[in-house]
């Protein structure tokens, strides 16, 4: 079975391998998300479609417990913290 847009971004993107006790907010799940559709050529979708979907994969979009991994992490910190380059 073929993953969705949704679950490939989950796959690749968020892991359950967390440093701190820190929670993704809603918005920055949502941006992590874009840079992942960024860098992987994908039109991204409306957060309520992103939302629906971790909501059907046992995700709460309002308090994440997931934390951002890989390429599309990297890109997403360093879009929202310019200084750091």
């Amino acid at each position: 079975m073929t993953a969705t847009h949704f679950e490939q971004f989950v796959a690749e993107a968020l892991t359950t391998e967390r440093e701190t006790d820190a929670r993704l907010t809603s918005d920055e799940l949502y941006g992590l998300y874009t840079s992942w559709c960024l860098l992987n050529k994908a039109q991204p979708q409306p957060p309520a479609a992103l939302w629906a979907s971790l909501k059907d994969q046992g995700i709460a979009p309002e308090d994440c417990e997931l934390a951002m991994t890989g390429p599309a992490a990297a890109d997403y910190i360093l879009a929202s913290a310019p200084s750091l380059i």
